[in-house]
């Protein structure tokens, strides 16, 4: 059988993998009306759906190194689709809404070993001089799918049911299946696994999915005046700090927190916190700008994103391609994507209600370009330290943090237009008066609009006030999303400085022979 052959298709079945997790992280999202009415479940209890695949996922991530030590790379990657798959068609079968959370959270746990596994599976299967390209297709589904997930959950619910956002991963989780027997083999050397620390995994489940769950539920219970809120604050501290002190105590812990101890490995996860948060941040502001200001459907809000998409899918192997070549050091890669990225926030700080579609195109092509451009540099400098056997490991955590990062980032927003929304609305509601000869003009149109259609004075004025608020908080949501688009742009400036100084002397010096491609 021909070796090469063989090591493309372990890209394509890592790939298929990849896309199943991260188009399923977003696809539900746009299901959840019809779900609603569907399982009679109210908004409350339907956001579990989320959540719980969310923490599951999480807290998967996190041991997906200790259990390929445990089970084997190959067996563990397998087991995780099957069980993806499985739960996939309970999910779809489900007939009321506390039936479909817990196999949505079955599908999280197999969901979150998907990822960080491909990852150390391409690592070490293909030469440091192929890797880039190789990884570049890898990259596009961990990139491509959260922007793509709701332009296809959008389809298959117009067109099928909910349910077929869950029976469309049947046919590419047995493909994958098969694939991953046929063709991905063990690696030669083996990393030593402990037996299951059952402290560690209690201590674990309660730190992130403690954190997750106050995250996705913060916002909607009021932060710390709901007693829920707090008492999960406080199983999510006492569950992370006793997981790290674990971690660092026993001999073969679950995550291996030493690696934190090398510096571009160290620096390297934060930018991949970075990264998750304005990935995720942006596609989650995107689409409720669009569909909740501007008036577009879901499936135009889908189509908007999707030039964006394949910008960057077109960058990946551009990008693996240049890497291979060792031109340059993949950290200046890294620093132009982080600036163009913040250069599509600060384009999209200017938006106003006159945006059509194609005010996005650009910004969006700018961000697919800047997408491209970080991914594989920054996980190439993050790893370049680690040893082979290591990569599991070191994969599992950065993949953890992304996650996070990406939490952070919608829950951060999520409240951050809550809050600055009503500082807007509260600004500009100080101008609305009758004294105010702008306003008060604007007021008179609107009675007079209303008293044409028969309503007596009273009420057309009462209207006419509402109308006048309705506007009033309509913008303040505009200037609200605006500042959020200047925010998450912040963060990636600030990390071109960091990025550049973290490169040093001797990272450029052995950039040329030390770089694990990723």
């Amino acid at each position: 059988m021909n070796l090469g052959f063989d090591k493309w298709v372990v890209v394509l079945t890592v790939t298929t993998a990849a896309l199943l997790q991260t188009i399923d992280s977003s696809i539900v999202n746009v299901t959840l009306n019809q779900m609603m009415g569907n399982l009679g479940a109210s908004l409350g209890d339907i956001s579990w759906v989320v959540t719980g695949y969310a923490a599951a996922s999480a807290v998967m991530i996190t041991m997906s190194g200790w259990l390929t030590a445990k089970l084997g790379r190959r067996n563990y990657f397998a087991a995780s689709i099957v069980l993806f798959t499985i739960a996939s068609v309970f999910c779809g079968l489900s007939t009321n809404v506390w039936e479909l959370v817990f196999f949505r959270v079955v599908q999280g746990i197999g969901g979150g070993g998907l990822l960080t596994t491909a990852q150390s599976i391409l690592i070490q299967t293909f030469p440091k001089e192929q890797l880039g390209i190789a990884n570049a297709i890898f990259g596009m589904g961990v990139i491509i799918g959260p922007s793509i997930g709701p332009t296809l959950g959008g389809y298959i619910t117009d067109n099928l049911s909910w349910n077929w956002v869950f029976y469309i991963n049947i046919p590419f989780g047995i493909l994958a299946t098969f694939l991953t027997y046929a063709y991905i083999k063990e690696p030669a050397e083996k990393v030593q696994a402990g037996n299951m620390d059952w402290l560690a995994l209690i201590l674990l489940t309660m730190g992130i999915g403690g954190l997750q769950i106050v995250l996705e539920k913060g916002q909607e219970e009021d932060w710390f005046t709901s007693e829920f809120i707090v008492v999960m604050s406080i199983a999510a501290g006492i569950g992370l700090i006793g997981f790290i002190w674990r971690q660092l105590v026993v001999k073969l812990p679950i995550l291996d927190l030493s690696l934190l101890r090398q510096r571009r490995f160290a620096v390297g996860t934060l930018f991949n916190f970075i990264l998750g948060f304005g990935l995720f941040a942006s596609v989650f502001i995107i689409p409720v700008f669009c569909q909740t200001i501007l008036g577009f459907t879901a499936s135009q809000t889908g189509l908007l994103l999707m030039p964006g998409s394949i910008m960057t899918g077109l960058m990946m192997p551009v990008v693996g391609g240049l890497l291979s070549k060792n031109y340059i050091s993949p950290i200046w890669y890294a620093a132009i994507g982080f600036l163009l990225f913040f250069g599509f926030c600060f384009d999209l700080s200017a938006i106003s209600l006159e945006a059509g579609p194609d005010y996005f195109f650009w910004p969006l092509i700018i961000r697919g370009i800047g997408m491209g451009m970080i991914f594989i540099p920054l996980t190439t400098i993050t790893l370049a330290d680690l040893k082979n056997i290591e990569i599991p490991q070191g994969s599992a955590l950065t993949g953890m943090i992304r996650q996070l990062g990406g939490t952070f980032g919608t829950a951060i927003m999520t409240t951050y237009i809550s809050t600055r929304t009503v500082f807007h609305a509260s600004r500009l509601s100080d101008n609305i008066s009758m004294y105010n000869p702008l306003s008060a003009e604007r007021i008179r149109q609107f009675t007079n609009l209303f008293l044409s259609k028969g309503d007596a004075l009273m009420t057309a004025t009462g209207k006419a006030y509402g109308m006048m608020q309705g506007t009033v908080m309509k913008q303040a949501l505009v200037m609200t999303y605006a500042d959020s688009f200047l925010i998450i742009g912040a963060f990636f400036l600030v990390c071109v400085p960091l990025l550049l100084l973290f490169i040093g002397k001797k990272i450029q010096a052995s950039a040329h022979t030390e770089m694990v491609m990723e």
